[in-house]
């Protein structure tokens, strides 16, 4: 599984020059999470790591060019996501 995160994390740094490679890892690893988190909340079957690479895959492809403007807007990804602390 460690391979698909790298490659995910490969991925959004493309997809977003704004992004150190350290910082993508940590939105690679919080959509997984949460993803995983809230599929499960609602009551559906574990589809496994596919289904999770699946779809982080959409997400890179769709917002990951302005994934860091979120950080700033959510409280909940801000402490984590913080650009001065490396």
């Amino acid at each position: 599984m460690e391979s698909i995160v790298d490659q995910l994390v490969l991925e959004l740094k493309d997809s977003n020059e704004l992004l150190t490679e350290e910082r993508a890892r940590v939105w690679i690893e919080l959509l997984w999470s949460d993803f995983e988190a809230t599929y499960a909340k609602a009551g559906y079957d574990y589809q496994g790591a596919e289904m999770t690479e699946k779809i982080i895959r959409q997400w890179i492809q769709g917002y990951g060019h302005q994934l860091h403007e979120f950080a700033g807007r959510n409280p909940k990804y801000a402490h984590l996501l913080d650009a001065t602390d490396n």
